[in-house]
């Protein structure tokens, strides 16, 4: 699995001739974007800096688009999205929280969510998360302290922060690797990350900074 950051919550995420895009930035947002084709967008706020399902199809790829809470099932990947909340950009807006299964990976991408308390019917299905990504950068979303409580409440294997690029607290990283003291990683940037199950099996909430 190859995961690429490309800037906010936005993220493609690859393994064999499927891609993923996590929360792509439209073309009407002020931020910077990214054109590529996937076979899944998943949405989880209807903003223009997170829905740009637009410029995630290209040429004879168009994704499947995943938009709100429900289960879906697309090449043989496995989807569930839990129906939270988020403040981004100084309003009251639904999130979703995607739980999803995929290269015998469970991922948990929670989104722009605002709150340490996550849904019941969530809570009961996430088993063992492998990799999350969480925001931490304020700004109607969780700052750096309470997505780290959030994130070791959930104990993945690897942690991965977003919302700290152009639309959050520029110093939310360095919040964020304060409150840890336990991870073995020297937290150095990449813009991507390449993870194998078998690689990460022994891992315990350990952080992995991936930069767009």
């Amino acid at each position: 699995m190859i995961i690429t950051h490309l800037g906010a919550e936005s993220f493609k995420v690859s393994f064999g001739d499927t891609t993923l895009a996590f929360n792509p930035i439209s073309k009407d947002s002020k931020l910077k974007q990214s054109r590529f084709g996937a076979d899944i967008a998943l949405v989880s706020v209807e903003h223009p800096d997170m829905n740009g399902v637009d410029q995630v199809t290209l040429g004879d790829k168009e994704p499947f688009i995943v938009r709100g809470p429900g289960e879906y099932e697309v090449r043989d990947i496995l989807i569930r999205g839990y129906l939270t909340k988020s403040e981004y950009g100084g309003e009251e807006l639904y999130n979703t929280a995607y739980l999803v299964t995929m290269e015998k990976m469970l991922i948990l991408f929670l989104g722009a969510i605002n709150t340490t308390e996550l849904p019941k019917e969530l809570k009961e299905v996430m088993e063992k998360v492998d990799i999350l990504f969480v925001p931490i950068g304020g700004n109607g979303v969780l700052d750096a302290k309470k997505a780290y409580e959030l994130a070791v409440t959930i104990s993945p294997h690897v942690i991965i922060p977003m919302h700290f690029e152009g639309v959050g607290d520029k110093e939310a990283v360095k919040a964020f690797l304060k409150e840890d003291a336990t991870t073995t990683n020297n937290h150095k940037p990449v813009n991507k990350l390449t993870l194998k199950n078998r690689d990460i099996e022994s891992l315990q909430n350990e952080i992995m900074i991936v930069s767009g």
